[in-house]
């Protein structure tokens, strides 16, 4: 049986924090370890500098640094192709060909594009830069260059994928049927509140824990974790529902303590101190066998490279198939 293609992959502005992990990367090591998926993982340096331009030294620094997080974290080469995405110029063509067929007015409605913008106003002041506006038409050259079928996102990332339909829609409706239709795959944890109890995490925001974090960086970061603010002395009765530390219990310590941690906490008989410190030692055991297998790599920079450039070669010549029908379709083909 012919296997279904996926692709997933990051923007390289950072490390990667636990809600890559439990939000898209485990569904995505599942996948791939599953043998029915043909896997394919980005490093979405393009994307990264539309809000990244006046730094490239970062983008260009953090493509190693997310390559040595999915290496860590069970991406295996072996089974995954894992590619540079300014590496495949036929990427950058498709965009090109994409953006005649989205308005402004459309991505200007997306909600994750207007989220992203709110959060960049820093940055940006009134004037949106071109390239950051459309980076949805990128992100649809992406995932189409590949042909892939399944993507594997988290929640805040679903209407770029209904924007990567749309875009394959009119252009098949144009052209005749060329294009795979992508759908997104969630994980079961879609969306990773931070510790400061934002719906979202993220690097930006200054909520976030690391994969690659140590265990004193694990420490200060927990005990600044948001709890129950109506709960002032240890044995007063706690709301678990309103607590980030019970929160992350559920996401990394088995049911018989997220049982035992909300049931003491609305009886008043566990401190949040207390809480607070068993927290450390389940986060701190699930990412140590992460961090181990990260050090590895940092020692060895070349080989991660070497695994890159293997990937990036073997991407190009997919998208270069696909490039053939796409210009066939389009008359290009000269």
């Amino acid at each position: 049986m012919e296997k279904k293609r996926f692709l997933s992959g990051d923007r390289p502005t950072g490390r990667l924090h636990i809600g890559h992990y439990i939000g898209s990367l485990q569904n995505r090591i599942k996948m791939q370890n599953s043998g029915e998926y043909e896997p394919y993982i980005l490093i979405a340096d393009v994307q990264a500098l539309t809000d990244n331009f006046n730094n490239p030294e970062k983008v260009r620094k953090n493509v190693l640094e997310v390559a040595m997080d999915y290496l860590s974290c069970g991406i295996d080469p072996n089974k995954s192709t894992i590619y540079i995405q300014s590496l495949i110029p036929e990427v950058a063509e498709l965009t090109v060909f994409y953006s005649n067929l989205v308005t402004i007015a459309r991505l200007e409605r997306n909600p994750t594009v207007k989220t992203e913008i709110a959060q960049k106003r820093e940055l940006f002041g009134e004037s949106v830069t071109y390239g950051f506006l459309g980076y949805p038409v990128s992100q649809a050259a992406d995932i189409t260059a590949f042909e892939a079928e399944l993507i594997p996102v988290g929640e805040d990332q679903l209407p770029l994928i209904e924007q990567c339909r749309e875009i394959v829609r009119k252009f098949n409706s144009i052209y005749g049927e060329t294009l795979v239709e992508p759908k997104a795959v969630l994980s079961k944890s879609p969306r990773i509140k931070g510790l400061d109890g934002n719906v979202k995490m993220g690097k930006s925001l200054g909520n976030a824990l690391y994969l690659s974090d140590d265990l004193d960086t694990i420490k200060e970061k927990v005990m600044g974790a948001v709890t129950d603010p109506e709960r002032i002395k240890k044995d007063d009765p706690g709301n678990p529902d309103v607590c980030m530390v019970y929160y992350y219990h559920k996401l990394f310590s088995n049911e018989d303590t997220c049982r035992n941690v909300c049931e003491e906490c609305k009886a008043g008989k566990r401190g949040c101190v207390a809480c607070k410190k068993q927290l450390i030692e389940e986060i701190n055991s699930a990412l140590s066998p992460i961090r181990e297998k990260r050090h590895y790599y940092e020692e060895r920079p070349k080989e991660v490279m070497d695994i890159l450039m293997a990937g990036t070669e073997n991407a190009r010549k997919v998208a270069k198939q696909t490039m053939v029908k796409v210009k066939k379709a389009m008359k290009l083909d000269y």
